[in-house]
């Protein structure tokens, strides 16, 4: 198996399940409501809803960045805002999140392991390369999947 085909399968797992640490950020959400992803039961704390954004909004800025644009996501890009608090709004989030990570998932795999150790466009530090960002989303998307786990326990 390739370098490429293992971080990707770290990736989907991260999000899509038959993860190491736990429940992944899809498992997390399967009984997640509109109202409850919106809701903010910790004060100051994103909404689900929000982290979900966020966690797609990376997803595709990973893809460009693999398409060689040096993406920067701006503070209205990098946490979307809710704007349509409704079910259906929250089912189309879901799905769009989870196309976008399938996107990315294929995207990795399809990388060449010989292009890991390139610099990431638009990054100048020296360790940021294809590799760095490709473990760097598996941990971003753990990170929030805890994040999320505790704002359901907080709401329930």
């Amino acid at each position: 198996m390739s370098e490429t085909a293992r971080l990707a399968d770290q990736i989907k797992r991260a999000f899509d399940g038959d993860a190491w640490h736990g429940d992944s950020v899809h498992e997390l959400l399967a009984d997640v409501r509109a109202a409850e992803a919106a809701a903010r039961p910790i004060k100051n704390a994103h909404s689900i809803w929000e982290i979900l954004l966020h966690i797609a909004a990376w997803d595709d800025a990973v893809i460009r960045r693999i398409g060689g644009s040096a993406v920067t996501l701006s503070d209205a890009q990098n946490f979307p805002p809710v704007k349509d608090p409704s079910p259906a709004a929250w089912q189309r989030a879901v799905n769009a999140a989870k196309q976008t990570h399938d996107d990315l998932v294929k995207a990795v795999a399809a990388f060449p392991d010989s292009r890991l150790g390139e610099q990431v466009p638009g990054k100048k530090q020296s360790y940021y390369n294809f590799y760095y960002m490709f473990s760097g989303i598996v941990q971003h998307e753990l990170y929030h999947a805890g994040q999320i786990a505790l704002l359901k326990k907080a709401r329930r």
